[in-house]
């Protein structure tokens, strides 16, 4: 079995490779930071609106506020450790952080949809007189800032799950938000108090399905799962399929972080090349991965039989 040196070299780059990467870090961090400050000003005056007109809603909305903020500091911190340069113990650096960050995202918006569907079912067969008006200006308020914070986040939301989750976080609340507008008008056009809970029971189902799908996700990449847009054979059909390769074999797939996929196998070569013809082959193989599947971490090792047959003549 020989192994491709040309792989040693290609690792080698990607530790020093980081200019493009660093741009987006750079530019995610910069709308988490006024994301952060958006909704950090507006949940203290949820808070106190939620307290005066006596809304369940509007609590229940801040308290999904504070969740946002808080998730916002840890997307903050991990995007700050996914831009540290790759060590000697850290090879890949720390690009998983963001994986970690949106794990704590998900139990964080479990513990707050968990809170808010207590409080709401408690509340929800006696449901206490709420001033509509008052609920109704502070949701709208806090509408438009959840939609122009998710506004902000979409188009970064496929840059990784930490930025995904941010965005995640700010549509539910957007969501959170008209639900308590409802809530508000209900009040206030009908009196009809029992809204307010009702509606902070679908808050708080918002809540927990924006956290499964996170989690999900985040575990998904965590367990080295393989990515869901490429299966282990359209790689096997796709290299098999050019001339200079008889076969490829214990083929791996999974994720480095959300946004980078990483593959091993082992490449049977057709006939016996010598060393500089198995390195052109490997070279065409990792372009071919690259191009065709978005694979640019790909280690491979050249063989000129399969490794059954050697062990079999070894033997």
């Amino acid at each position: 079995m020989t192994p491709d040196p040309s792989d040693h070299a290609e690792q080698a780059h990607g530790l020093g490779s980081s200019h493009g990467h660093g741009h987006t870090v750079d530019g995610n961090r910069r709308l988490l930071l006024l994301v952060l400050a958006l909704n950090g000003g507006f949940m203290v005056v949820e808070i106190v609106g939620g307290i005066l007109f006596g809304s369940l809603a509007l609590l229940a909305d801040a308290a999904h506020m504070a969740s946002d903020v808080a998730g916002i500091v840890i997307a903050l911190i991990a995007q700050s450790l996914i831009g540290r340069a790759p060590s000697q113990r850290l090879t890949f650096g720390l690009i998983r952080s963001e994986v970690l960050a949106a794990q704590a995202n998900g139990i964080l918006l479990v513990a707050t949809g968990g809170w808010i569907l207590y409080e709401a079912l408690r509340r929800i067969g006696d449901a206490p007189e709420i001033a509509g008006g008052g609920v109704t200006v502070v949701a709208s308020i806090g509408l438009l800032i959840n939609v122009g914070s998710a506004w902000l986040l979409f188009g970064a939301r496929h840059d990784n799950l930490n930025m995904r989750g941010a965005f995640l976080h700010m549509s539910a609340d957007a969501a959170g938000s008209v639900a308590a507008v409802v809530a508000g008008l209900a009040a206030l056009l009908g009196r009809l108090y029992w809204v307010d809970p009702a509606v902070s029971v679908l808050i708080a189902g918002l809540v927990l399905w924006a956290a499964w799908g996170l989690l999900r996700d985040a575990t998904h990449v965590l367990l080295e799962g393989a990515p869901p847009h490429v299966t282990a054979n359209d790689i096997v059909d796709a290299v098999a399929d050019l001339p200079e390769v008889d076969g490829i074999h214990h083929l791996h797939l999974w994720y480095l972080a959300s946004d980078s996929v990483a593959l091993s196998g082992h490449v049977v070569l057709d006939g016996e090349p010598s060393l500089h013809e198995a390195q052109e082959v490997g070279d065409q193989v990792r372009q071919l991965l690259r191009e065709r599947f978005g694979i640019v971490h790909a280690t491979l090792e050249l063989e000129c039989h399969h490794c059954e047959t050697a062990t079999a003549a070894h033997r």
